[in-house]
């Protein structure tokens, strides 16, 4: 396999967190990620039988979550550390947040279940994406915003407040706020105003 880092003394934890090319399967990022499908398999478990203990598991796997926030169980996180949510925000059955980078859902969003919000990329050439190299952009979802059923929300994409986003569409490109948008990929069929 070729050196993809000589000569470069940062962690592979180091080179993720800039946003550049790593190896995933470091042991370090290999032990966050374990503790992280640790929590949200307890919480998932926890759930139906004491809400009240697995919103504190929450606390502890998220980077932060804000008072009100629902999340009904299963989720799915890379290390739940780097997703922070606002208040007052649902978020329905079987959500998937990569969080390899930063992910960022404002307050008052409503998800619907099934919604994957994936900020992992590959290369697009074999050898390094063979190799197992990836790195990630950020995902940042604006306050108000509605996501449906089965929206997949791609890296570096950013949605303004107030859009809404129709079931089962995928967000290649970034999204104004006060828009509606469906499809695949995702295209803005309307504009809101506030009182819409």
């Amino acid at each position: 396999m070729t050196d993809y880092f000589e000569g470069d003394p940062r962690s592979m934890r180091e080179r993720m967190q800039a946003g550049e090319m790593y190896i995933a399967d470091d042991a370090e990022l290999a032990a966050d990620s374990r503790r992280a499908i640790s929590l949200a398999d307890r919480y998932t478990r926890l759930w139906p039988q004491d809400p009240d203990t697995a919103v504190a598991l929450l606390a502890e796997l998220l980077g932060e979550i804000g008072e009100g926030t629902e999340i009904r169980p299963p989720l799915y996180v890379d290390y739940g550390k780097y997703i922070s949510i606002g208040a007052r925000t649902f978020i329905n059955y079987n959500f998937t947040a990569l969080d390899v980078a930063p992910i960022s859902i404002g307050d008052d969003v409503q998800i619907g279940p099934n919604v994957q919000l994936l900020t992992p990329t590959h290369p697009l050439a074999p050898g390094p994406r063979r190799d197992k190299l990836e790195a990630a952009r950020p995902i940042t979802i604006g306050n108000n915003v509605w996501l449906g059923g089965g929206v997949v929300v791609l890296p570096g994409i950013s949605i303004g407040a107030n859009t809404v986003v129709g079931a089962g569409a995928v967000v290649t490109r970034d999204l104004p706020a006060n828009v509606v948008a469906v499809g695949n990929p995702a295209r803005i069929v309307r504009e809101l105003d506030d009182g819409a």
